[in-house]
């Protein structure tokens, strides 16, 4: 990992992203990606929280600086010197004083978002003058769901146009398209059979995969599992694993079609958005097992396909945590509850109502980055302009 001690800074803009918690870093992370196919000479910079641990790089971030220094004033004058960024995107609490006067003092551009109550620095005396003012006077927007924190931040004297009520902060997605003739044909040809997903397996779920699907089909006799793995190697051997169970099995990328008796449709992962929009439910790869590093549910809950997952969530454990809570994800530990999840949502109504969760869960977190990135590429508008005045 790069630091900024030996990365010298771009001669373009440089965007500055802060986050406390792994949800919110993928987030901005996100907004920072659609922001650079805007801005192709943008440079993104992210910084972290101590307490998040190990944070692997994500796609629009071109430097994961890591956490912070020290809030000293020092310190911090260093790293503003060093980056002088163009805005910072301060995501959550953990507001610190000495970097946030050095920023007002530099007249840095900044936008704090999806602060919560608990986030909230709390008053040291109440006789003395509220000093919350001076720490978030240098925002000149503050974006967050809490009407509480809204409240406070406004009876501290920012001014109301400047704090608004949003929905919180998560991570959008852009979910890959499909041949809408070959999705009408799919749709054609398998004539009302329920279908479920397993999307980008590990080949060491197959089994557990396979288990789950032969006991759903105890019900659902014309059930068709489509099996995504990533690589040829993979998806040849989990073939074997098919024919060795006493499964019919067809190959997509080899040209073979499903037929009335296939059972399983083993393929690669460059037709997902043509699997998400079949399949009414999503089995997330790469999650059975605790050690496996999970994968984002999002393009599969925007493309209206109910998402299970198993243990291992890795980066999304938030995510997932309050997507299970909203109803719009489930997880599966073994393959006895797979088979009665797929078979639950083999149900219209119950499948309809954990899509409409899902769909809800990704719109939100849509508008959100929508309004984000819309007030981000107004400031650095605005900064070009003066920086271009004579």
């Amino acid at each position: 990992m790069a630091s900024y001690q030996t990365s010298l800074r771009p001669d373009g803009e440089v965007l500055w992203l802060h986050a406390t918690t792994q949800e919110r870093y993928l987030a901005l992370c996100d907004a920072g990606h659609r922001l650079k196919s805007m801005r192709p000479d943008l440079m993104v910079i992210a910084t972290w929280e101590d307490d998040m641990g190990t944070v692997p790089p994500v796609e629009g971030c071109d430097l994961a600086h890591g956490v912070l220094p020290p809030d000293q004033s020092a310190a911090a004058k260093r790293f503003l010197n060093h980056w002088r960024p163009d805005l910072c995107l301060w995501a959550g609490g953990g507001l610190r004083r000495n970097m946030l006067r050095q920023m007002r003092e530099m007249q840095i551009s900044a936008l704090l978002v999806d602060i919560l109550d608990d986030e909230m620095p709390e008053r040291k005396m109440r006789w003395l003058p509220d000093q919350r003012y001076r720490m978030f006077s240098g925002f000149e927007q503050i974006l967050t769901p809490s009407p509480t924190v809204r409240a406070q931040l406004i009876k501290s004297g920012i001014h109301s146009n400047r704090v608004k009520r949003v929905s919180s902060l998560g991570p959008a997605t852009m979910p890959p398209g499909c041949n809408a003739d070959e999705l009408g044909q799919m749709q054609k040809d398998l004539g009302g059979r329920p279908v479920w997903l397993a999307a980008q397996a590990q080949l060491e779920e197959v089994p557990f995969m396979l288990e789950g699907h032969r006991g759903a089909l105890r019900l659902l006799h014309r059930l068709l599992l489509i099996l995504t793995l990533d690589s040829e190697d993979s998806q040849q051997r989990a073939k074997s694993l098919i024919q060795a169970s006493g499964l019919q099995c067809a190959d997509w990328d080899s040209g073979e079609l499903p037929d009335d008796y296939t059972q399983v449709l083993v393929a690669g992962p460059e037709e997902l958005g043509l699997w998400y929009r079949l399949a009414p439910v999503t089995l997330m790869g790469g999650s059975l097992f605790a050690h496996l590093p999970g994968q984002s549910p999002l393009d599969a809950l925007a493309l209206g396909s109910v998402a299970l997952h198993g243990p291992g969530t890795g980066l999304y454990k938030s995510s997932y945590h309050h997507l299970d809570q909203a109803g719009a994800t489930a997880p599966v530990r073994n393959s006895k509850e797979l088979s009665r999840q797929i078979i639950q949502l083999s149900s219209p109504d119950k499948a309809a109502e954990m899509a409409l969760a899902g769909w809800k869960a990704v719109t939100a977190g849509a508008e959100m980055t929508d309004q984000l990135i819309e007030l981000v590429q107004d400031i650095l508008d605005m900064r070009e302009e003066s920086h271009a005045a004579p």
